[in-house]
């Protein structure tokens, strides 16, 4: 059966005509998918029993609540989501190979990961799009477990939907496990029904896309929505950053930065670079001024992460000191700068660490 859920006011209004439906039941449908949130077709009692009885033949809405949930001390939670049963992907390694097959005749059950962060009056949901990541960025624990398979529109938002804290959001960032311009399309989507005036109608500047440089994606992503955009940068020399992102090769980050200078940022939206601070490896003056010539005149933030060390990462966790230091030579030239508190760490939520595993499934299970 056709999950109406994540679907699209054109998408419900297709459906109305193939049904041959009135085509307002369409917006009732999404007001009671996305702001009344039921998750039965019975409950949408405005429509006709006749048209509800139709609908049930083909369609439902589906929805889950997480499997688990592990609080940190900070209060951070980290939400473990199933997202069903996807083809089992072919020829994905965990260092970045391509994976773009898949076997049809074995499914793989796997999870995702999703953090909700409180901070006083603020509640930040960063999402999952992907069960793990092609891309092999060599110090995330992601990227390390390989590539499962992309969620689609209705299992991303989901986890939105879905967590107690639903009331209490006022951010949702989009950098939880997988990179999200590798699924644009089903990104997009679940952006358009959290944005759009028939769906949640929240302003896109509530919404923050993270992104490790996939140039087609972010060129689309500037014309299609007003969302704020983070690049994650992590090494200011091209040579370097190639040794821990092999995305740098394809899409190298000077070519992702001429595009950004170009574009209009004048407005509300918000552009950020994201870098992650490895003790002894591009924590030093070198490339706190590299950083500054690279990024010069441009309107935009720098967030700098402290490494979380995992086992799977050969990289050494940087000293406060020294942290401080980078940010005082970025912000004596003008740089907006800022230390991201680490969050969730004693969980394994902080930046880098999410990994989908199951307590006992150790991530995914073949069925």
């Amino acid at each position: 059966m056709e999950n109406l859920f994540g679907k699209s006011l054109a998408d419900l209004q297709a459906l109305c005509e193939s049904e041959k439906l009135p085509k307002y039941n369409a917006r009732q449908i999404c007001d009671w998918l996305y702001s009344k949130r039921v998750n039965t077709i019975d409950a949408m009692t405005n429509l006709s029993l006749k048209t509800r009885s139709q609908l049930k033949v083909k369609y439902m809405i589906k929805r889950s609540m997480p499997d688990d949930c592990q609080v940190s001390c900070d209060g951070t939670k980290k939400y473990l989501f199933r997202v069903g049963a996807h083809p089992t992907p072919v020829g994905c390694g965990k260092n970045g190979s391509e994976c773009f097959q898949t076997d049809a005749s074995k499914t793989v059950q796997l999870f995702v990961e999703t953090v909700y962060i409180p901070d006083g009056d603020r509640a930040t949901l960063c999402v999952s799009s992907q069960a793990g990541c092609r891309m092999g960025c060599r110090f995330c624990v992601t990227g390390a477990n390989g590539f499962h398979g992309n969620l689609d529109a209705s299992e991303i938002l989901n986890q939105i939907f879905s967590i107690p804290e639903f009331s209490k959001l006022s951010n949702i960032v989009y950098m939880g496990m997988g990179e999200p311009f590798d699924n644009y399309d089903a990104v997009m989507q679940s952006i358009n029904v959290l944005t759009s005036e028939w769906g949640l109608a929240w302003s896109p500047h509530r919404i923050t896309v993270s992104t490790v440089g996939l140039l087609p994606g972010i060129k689309r992503f500037l014309c299609e929505s007003e969302c704020h955009l983070a690049i994650s940068l992590h090494n200011p020399v091209a040579e370097e950053r190639l040794a821990i992102i092999p995305m740098q090769k394809t899409y190298p980050i000077a070519d992702t930065l001429r595009l950004l200078e170009a574009h209009d940022w004048s407005g509300q939206r918000r552009l950020s670079f994201e870098y992650t601070v490895f003790g002894g490896l591009n924590d030093d003056k070198k490339h706190a001024e590299a950083l500054v010539n690279l990024i010069a005149g441009m309107r935009c933030r720098v967030n700098l992460i402290r490494f979380h060390a995992s086992s799977s990462a050969p990289f050494r966790v940087p000293t406060r000191e020294t942290l401080q230091n980078f940010m005082t030579i970025l912000s004596a030239h003008g740089i907006r700068c800022t230390i991201r508190a680490s969050r969730g760490e004693d969980i394994m939520a902080a930046c880098g660490l999410l990994a989908g595993k199951n307590s006992d499934a150790g991530g995914c299970r073949h069925d």
